[in-house]
C-alpha cells in the first residue's frame, strides 16, 4: 500500500519539475502574482539578459501597495508613481495582464486573484508578499517570494525550493457568535508563537475551520505567515467548491469539481507537528504587543512580560502590566487589508456601525481590498452606513495597512486595525497599532476604546 500523504506533499510531489539529494527541488509555479514593488528589479534583472517572460498567460499583475485610497493617482509622490509606471510599461512589455488604479479589476492582489477566479485547489501559487498564503484556503500552495526569485519565476516559471514540512492546526468546536476567523488565526499565532511554524506549511483541519467561509479561510491562511510557517492552507470541500461555481465558466468549473478530491490529506498521513484549539474557549482576540503572537482575549489582562521583547513592546505600546485590555483609548480604526478587505468583513463592521456614530476624535478609514468588493459595498448600501457612521469610504488599496500614500497615524497613536501586523512603527513612526477582526474594530470606534463587540451586538439599535 503506497504511503499516506499529507495535503502538501501531494500538492509539492504534483509540481516538482526536477530534484536532486541534497539540493532544493524544481518547483513548478501555476499562478505568480505581480505588483509594482517587488516587480521592478526582477523585471530589470530579466533586460539585463536579454530573456523574456517564461508565461505570460500564468502572470497577474495589479496595483496595490503604492496606490492612493483618495481618487487620482500619487502625483504628489513621484516615487510611487515611477512604481507604477514601470510596472504598465513592464506589463505591456511582456504581454501581462495589469489591472491598474482605477480599472473595475484593480485590487488587492490577495483580494482580486480568488474572486476573479484565478485562485484554485491543486495549484502553486508565488508572489513577491509575504501574504500570499491567503491563497492556500483554497487547497493550493501558496507563498511569498524575494525579488530574486520573482525573476527566476518571470525568467522559467519555476523556482528552486526545499520542501517545507507539513504542520496540523486541528480546531475542534464551533466559534460563538461574536468570535470570527480573525480571533482564530490570533489564537492560533498566540498559541503557538511566532516561530511555531518555522520551516511547515499548515494545514488548518477540523469542524471549525470547515465551518468558515472562504473569505475567513483566507483571513486564517493569510495570517499563517505570522506564526512563521511557509505557507496556510485548508482541503477543499462544498465551501470551496460553491465559491468557485460562481466564478468559472461551467468548462472550468466541472475540471475543478472533479479534481477536488485529490487535494486531501490521506488518513493516516503523517504530520511534523501538530497544535490543537478548541473553538467554543475562544474570545475576540486583541494584540497588546509588537509581533501578532502577542494576543489576549479583548476582555482579559495585559500580561506580565515574560522576557525582554515582552518587556520592550509593553514599553513601545504605553501598556501597563494587569491592566484591563478593553477600555484603552483609540485613535483610529482601519478596517482593510489582504486580511479583512472583503465584503464578509465589511458586511460584519457595518453590522454593528448601523445606527451608531464613531466616537468623538476617533479617526475611521474603511478601505475595500478590490473595486469589485467596493462596488457591492455600496450596492448593498454598506458605504452609506459608514459614511452616516462618521466613518471614511475609501478606493481600493493596502492603505493603513503600510502606512502608505498619507493612510496613517501620528507617532504615539493607537490604531485599532484589521490588518495582519503590528510591528514597531508599520502604521507610521511611534504608531501604536492593535490587531483585531473588523468587529471588533468597528465596536473600538463606537466606543472610543479597545471593547468587546459582543456587549454591542447584543444591544444593536
Amino acid at each position: 500500500m503506497p504511503e499516506p500523504k499529507t495535503l502538501l506533499d501531494k500538492l509539492w510531489d504534483a509540481h516538482v519539475v526536477a530534484n536532486e539529494p541534497g539540493c532544493p527541488d524544481v518547483l513548478y509555479v501555476d499562478l505568480h502574482l505581480l505588483h509594482e514593488v517587488t516587480s521592478p528589479q526582477a523585471f530589470a534583472e530579466l533586460a539585463g539578459r536579454g530573456l523574456a517572460v517564461r508565461r505570460p498567460e500564468r502572470c497577474l499583475a495589479t496595483m496595490d501597495h503604492a496606490t492612493p485610497t483618495t481618487p487620482g493617482l500619487p502625483s504628489g509622490d513621484r516615487a510611487a508613481m515611477t512604481q507604477l509606471e514601470t510596472l504598465a510599461a513592464n506589463c505591456r512589455r511582456h504581454g501581462i495582464v495589469l489591472h491598474a488604479v482605477g480599472e473595475s479589476g484593480n485590487g488587492v492582489a490577495h483580494v482580486i486573484a480568488p474572486e476573479c477566479g484565478h485562485t484554485r485547489p491543486g495549484m502553486t501559487i508565488a508572489c513577491g508578499d509575504s501574504h500570499t498564503s491567503t491563497h492556500g484556503a483554497f487547497g493550493a500552495l501558496a507563498f511569498g517570494i524575494g525579488t530574486s526569485e520573482v525573476a527566476q519565476v518571470l525568467a522559467t516559471q519555476c523556482l528552486l525550493q526545499y520542501r517545507p514540512q507539513p504542520m496540523e492546526v486541528a480546531v475542534t468546536g464551533r466559534l460563538a457568535p461574536g468570535v470570527t476567523a480573525k480571533d482564530l488565526a490570533l489564537a492560533v499565532i498566540a498559541r503557538i508563537g511566532a516561530a511555531g511554524g518555522t520551516g511547515c506549511a499548515i494545514e488548518y483541519r477540523g469542524a471549525a475551520v470547515a465551518a468558515l467561509s472562504m473569505e475567513g479561510r483566507m483571513s486564517l491562511c493569510n495570517m499563517s505567515i505570522e506564526a512563521g510557517a511557509r505557507a496556510g492552507m485548508v482541503a477543499p470541500d462544498s465551501t470551496t467548491l460553491e465559491y468557485l461555481r460562481r466564478r468559472l465558466t461551467p468548462a472550468q468549473y466541472e475540471q475543478v469539481e472533479a479534481q477536488a478530491t485529490c487535494w486531501q490529506s490521506d488518513t493516516g498521513a503523517r504530520f511534523a507537528k501538530s497544535a490543537h484549539l478548541d473553538a467554543a474557549t475562544l474570545a475576540p482576540m486583541v494584540t497588546w504587543g509588537t509581533s501578532p503572537a502577542q494576543a489576549a482575549a479583548v476582555t482579559g489582562r495585559v500580561p506580565e512580560p515574560a522576557n525582554a521583547a515582552d518587556e520592550r513592546a509593553l514599553c513601545y505600546m504605553k501598556l501597563a502590566p494587569g491592566a484591563a485590555i478593553a477600555g484603552t483609548k483609540v485613535n483610529a480604526v482601519f478596517v482593510g487589508s489582504c486580511t479583512n478587505g472583503r465584503i464578509e468583513d465589511l458586511r460584519a463592521a457595518a453590522g454593528l456601525l448601523r445606527g451608531r456614530r464613531v466616537a468623538p476624535g476617533v479617526r475611521v478609514l474603511v478601505v475595500p481590498g478590490s473595486q469589485r468588493v467596493k462596488r457591492e459595498a455600496e450596492a448593498e448600501g454598506l458605504a452609506q452606513v459608514f459614511a452616516q457612521a462618521g466613518a471614511q469610504w475609501r478606493e481600493p488599496g493596502c492603505s493603513m495597512c503600510i502606512a502608505m500614500n498619507g493612510d496613517s497615524a501620528a507617532p504615539g497613536e493607537l490604531v485599532v486595525s484589521t490588518s495582519n501586523r503590528n510591528f514597531e512603527g508599520r502604521q507610521g513612526p511611534g504608531v501604536r497599532t492593535v490587531l483585531a477582526s473588523p468587529l471588533t474594530a468597528a465596536a473600538s470606534a463606537i466606543a472610543g476604546c479597545i471593547a468587546d463587540p459582543r456587549e454591542l451586538e447584543r444591544s444593536q439599535p
